[in-house]
């Protein structure tokens, strides 16, 4: 079948690799009819998610129909149309139960310390083939596929794989309700469905951070107040737009992969691609100027929400100015299952429609030119579905 392998920074192509298969009685085929390339994905690519395993197949987004059940799958059948959720879970272990399937003990082969396993990622994550594929093996496929009703589009269901329950989750650990001021650090496809998440939960306004003109359009499109940060002081800007005391709740959608705008040239660039069209948050060893900002721009007594990504490896953050405002951070992992079956229903009943954030679909046997066009994002790429191979 086809792939699309990860094989160094900056190196991955569509290759032949074995047909996907049942495992375990617990396992499914699913015969891939979308998946999408998301910004986590370019971590990976990029270096900055570091233990990947050549020869591991990308990609944590997926929608599909069952083709095959191991002896231990009940609750599905071949022909069965289903989303799967970007992080694998068991379903049967107390963090799954409680809802926190992110933390799941059984479903990362590295022990449950390990951390929160997921489709695509590096060797810490399992690894665990991912989803940008003809067919993709689901482990435990009881916990690990989501029906999905008539009503709800292959468009619409990507975007219900990972980054809308995501967004939905960042608006949670903010803890945002009624009234509330919200500020949305990054404008990126998280970002854009974490401000409409944040209409929903019963913000009163929301303020939108970025600096790509296009990503604050699509903010201002939804009614949030955006502000460039390459032209003005966002904490300054907030703390005037709220008469001095800042934002009540803070998401932080960016993450530690945000580059530099300066318009150099990376070395871990895809196909070495001309970079450096991204937003100079920072990253490294410092604090991202994102967190930064979430911190000084949030209100004494406040909470932050972080759903950006930031690997193990990373150890700074302004913990002390946090303390010293009685901030309430929380953060993680999307539990992708818990949050997800909720999500589906909004959608099947026209609540929402986050298929609107799809602004591109690819032919997967392009696929390296679509990873090298949405890591420079270019104007109007803000996310991108992959078609399957015919």
């Amino acid at each position: 079948m086809k792939a699309v392998v990860w094989q160094a920074p900056g190196q991955i192509d569509l290759e032949e690799v074995p047909d996907a298969r049942i495992e375990q009685p617990g396992d499914a085929v699913v015969r891939l009819t979308m998946s999408a390339i998301c910004g986590t994905d370019l971590h990976m690519v990029r270096g900055t998610m570091p233990g990947m395993v050549p020869g591991t197949v990308l990609g944590h987004e997926g929608v599909g129909v069952v083709e095959a059940v191991g002896d231990n799958v009940r609750g599905f059948v071949p022909g069965d149309r289903v989303v799967i959720p970007s992080t694998i879970c068991c379903g049967n272990c107390v963090y799954c139960r409680a809802g926190y399937t992110s933390q799941c003990d059984n479903a990362n082969p590295n022990g449950p310390e390990a951390g929160t396993s997921f489709f695509g990622g590096p060797e810490s994550t399992g690894p665990v083939n991912g989803l940008q594929a003809s067919f993709a093996r689901i482990p435990f496929a009881a916990a690990n596929l989501i029906p999905l009703p008539d009503e709800v589009t292959d468009e619409q269901a990507i975007v219900l794989s990972d980054i809308y329950p995501t967004a939905w989750f960042g608006a949670e650990c903010a803890e945002v309700s009624g009234g509330d001021t919200v500020a949305v650090f990054g404008c990126g496809p998280v970002g854009q469905l974490a401000i409409a998440s944040a209409w929903r939960m019963g913000a009163g306004r929301v303020i939108a951070v970025d600096n790509v003109a296009a990503r604050l359009e699509s903010a201002r499109s939804q009614h949030a107040e955006p502000v460039h940060f390459g032209n003005e002081d966002p904490v300054a800007v907030i703390r005037e737009l709220t008469g001095g005391t800042g934002a009540d709740r803070v998401i932080d959608a960016v993450g530690i992969d945000a580059h530099s705008g300066s318009g150099e040239q990376r070395t871990d660039e895809i196909s070495e691609a001309s970079g450096g069209a991204g937003t100079a948050w920072g990253h490294g060893s410092a604090p991202s100027q994102a967190a930064q900002w979430a911190v000084e721009s949030v209100a004494k007594a406040g909470t932050i929400g972080i759903i950006g990504v930031y690997p193990p490896t990373m150890r700074t953050w302004p913990i002390g100015a946090a303390m010293n405002k009685n901030l309430t951070v929380k953060m993680g992992n999307c539990p992708h299952r818990a949050i997800i079956p909720q999500l589906v229903n909004l959608v099947a009943s026209g609540v929402a429609d986050p298929a609107r954030l799809l602004t591109q679909i690819e032919p997967i046997d392009d696929v390296v030119g679509a990873y090298r066009t949405f890591d420079t994002r270019e104007p109007g790429w803000v996310k991108v579905a992959l078609a399957p191979v015919a």
